[in-house]
Formats: C-alpha cells, sequence, structure tokens
C-alpha cells in the first residue's frame, strides 16, 4: 500500500480486516515493524479517537509518532497555485509539505470540508496538495469528503460481531440511516461507509435519509436507498447511524424531523440489529440514551477497534516502505 486516502487504495478488504483482528488479538506482534521509523500527525480540525488511536498503532509497531495541531499551532496555510500572499494566510503548502516529506516517513493528515463550495471540497484540494508537495505516503485521517479509517473500523466490527453471533451463512442486512442534528454536518462518514460498503459486497446495503438528503452517486452504487425509515430497518442485522447536510443544496440543513432519531421502538422489526456511531453522538436527537447504553450497542468496541484500523494500514504501507 502507497497510500491510505479511500478504499480504492485497498487490494484486499478481507484480507486487511483480518489484519486488524489480528492485531486485536497480539498488538505487539510486529512491534519492530516500524522501528526507526517517524510519523507525523497534522491535524487542521479536532480529533480525539482518530488521533489517540493512530499515536498508539504506531507505537505498537515500533513508530515514533509526533502530532501537530496545525489549526492551533502553525501557520496558516494557502493552496491556491499562484496565490498573492497578502491576506491572512502565511505559509504555502509548496514550502511546508516538502519540509515534512524530509522530517517524517509517513504523513497522516485531518482535514474537514468548509461546507460553502462543494466543487472545492468534493475536489479534495488540501490532502492532494500534500501528497503532491510531501512526496513520502499520506494517510487521510478524514478529509473533506471521506473517512476512511473510519470505515475500515466499520468493517472490523461488523465482521468481528458476524463472527459472534454466528452470522455466517447470508448477507447481513445493514443500514445507514441519517439522523438529526443540531447545526450541518459533513457527509465525509456517510460517504466514505457507503463507498466501502459497496465495494465489500458482501452485505444486503440500504441507505435511508429524508428526501433531499441524498449523497454522491459516486458513493453510493448498488445500495439500495429509501426515505422509508421503517420499511428500512425491517430485519437490519446493524444499523449506522449519522448525520449528515445535504449534498444537494450543499451544506444545508434541509430537514429536522426529530422523528428520524434511532430509539428501539423503531428497532423492533429488525433482526435483534446490531447499532453503530462513530462518534462523538449527539445523545437523544441523533440515538436515544436507551439505544446507546443497550446491550446492542456496538458503539464502544467500533471506537476501540480503531487502533487496529490504523494499525493495519500502518503495517501494510511500512511493509511498502521497507521493500525499497
Amino acid at each position: 500500500m502507497k497510500q491510505f486516502i479511500s478504499v480504492k487504495d485497498v487490494n484486499d478488504i478481507n484480507t486487511l480486516v483480518k489484519r486488524a483482528l489480528a492485531y486485536k488479538a497480539d498488538p505487539l506482534i510486529d512491534k519492530t515493524l516500524g522501528a526507526n521509523k517517524r510519523i507525523g500527525l497534522l491535524f487542521l480540525n479536532p480529533s480525539l479517537r482518530t488521533r489517540l488511536s493512530t499515536q498508539l498503532a504506531a507505537q505498537n509497531l515500533g513508530m515514533e509518532p509526533i502530532v501537530f495541531n496545525v489549526d492551533k499551532e502553525g501557520w496558516a496555510l494557502e493552496f491556491t497555485e499562484g496565490a498573492i500572499m497578502n491576506g491572512t494566510t502565511v505559509e504555502h503548502i509548496k514550502d511546508a509539505a516538502p519540509i515534512l516529506g524530509n522530517y517524517f516517513d509517513v504523513l497522516c493528515i485531518r482535514t474537514f470540508p468548509s461546507l460553502q463550495n462543494r466543487e472545492d471540497d468534493y475536489a479534495e484540494k488540501i490532502i492532494h496538495q500534500f501528497i503532491k508537495h510531501a512526496a513520502i505516503p499520506v494517510i487521510s485521517l478524514e478529509s473533506a469528503t471521506l473517512h476512511p479509517l473510519q470505515s475500515l473500523t466499520d468493517l472490523i466490527t461488523i465482521n468481528e460481531s458476524l463472527t459472534e453471533s454466528k452470522i455466517l451463512n447470508k448477507k447481513p442486512k445493514v443500514v445507514l440511516t441519517w439522523a438529526p442534528h443540531i447545526k450541518p454536518i459533513p457527509q465525509c462518514v456517510a460517504n466514505s461507509f457507503s463507498e466501502w460498503m459497496t465495494t465489500w459486497g458482501e452485505a444486503d446495503f440500504v441507505i435511508t435519509h429524508p428526501e433531499g438528503y441524498e449523497l454522491s452517486e459516486d458513493y453510493t452504487k448498488g445500495a439500495t436507498i429509501t426515505n422509508n425509515q421503517e420499511a428500512a430497518l425491517k430485519d437490519a442485522d446493524f444499523v449506522y447511524v449519522k448525520n449528515w447536510s445535504s449534498f444537494k443544496e450543499y451544506g444545508k440543513v434541509t430537514c429536522t424531523d426529530e422523528n428520524w432519531m434511532l430509539t428501539n421502538a423503531k428497532l423492533a422489526n429488525s433482526n435483534n440489529a446490531k447499532v453503530m456511531h462513530c462518534l462523538p453522538v449527539r445523545r437523544n436527537v441523533e440515538l436515544s440514551d436507551e439505544v446507546l447504553d443497550g446491550a446492542n450497542s456496538l458503539v464502544t468496541k467500533e471506537a476501540s477497534n480503531r487502533v487496529w484500523a490504523a494499525q493495519a494500514v500502518l503495517a501494510e504501507i511500512l511493509e511498502t516502505l521497507n521493500k525499497k
């Protein structure tokens, strides 16, 4: 693996999932794989699970992780080619990224969309500029459109749960359901989960949301899409809850219907569905306490599996580096 920006960088999803679960069983089995290698974690936006899990994963492989909060500790970066820098930006990515490429062996970037200009956000200008100018492997810790480490974690958790529940003789029904929120939220997690599920192809994948919340077809081809949440939840084995703002009316909140919040009553006709969420979660807005704190909640396990997802990806990249 040369980089990790989306599912397209993965040769075999199931092999990567198995590797992550092997690390969960024995975290230090490859503790020297990253010896004498440095990994830089750059955050243009806040993080809790992504930051800590990636640091732990790197340390489990013998790497030295260094964290830098660009949004709080660094200069304001300019990403526009040919920019006349007489405004608020202080340093151009063309000057900063090559230095980072010399400091580190692997570079991890976390950035969010502006939710103001869809064309700019979906061009992924920021992460692609780092890839171009740093000239070392880049891992996305979430970008303007995707969150691949989260999606790998989600598949790890689903596979783990399928084995534990012995649901192995049929395709599980996995439902991604929109949920209310108090502010506009990016489409990154929903896009990414949809892309990974449709690429994986080993589930009956359904997306349900109110009218006006259709995601980009680039990520949802192959999924069943419906505005009927009740029908979508029927016989579901897994329910992934996530809010996102409108893609069509970009960044806008076009529906605030509280009835889309997931409750135990809504899960009554599911197949005793396991419930997932990427966190952080707005309790009793997106998900009710009874669901989050209930026996079928996978939320804590899902978040804990972030370490093993990051470790599997890092190991693949380190193996590629070590072959050079």
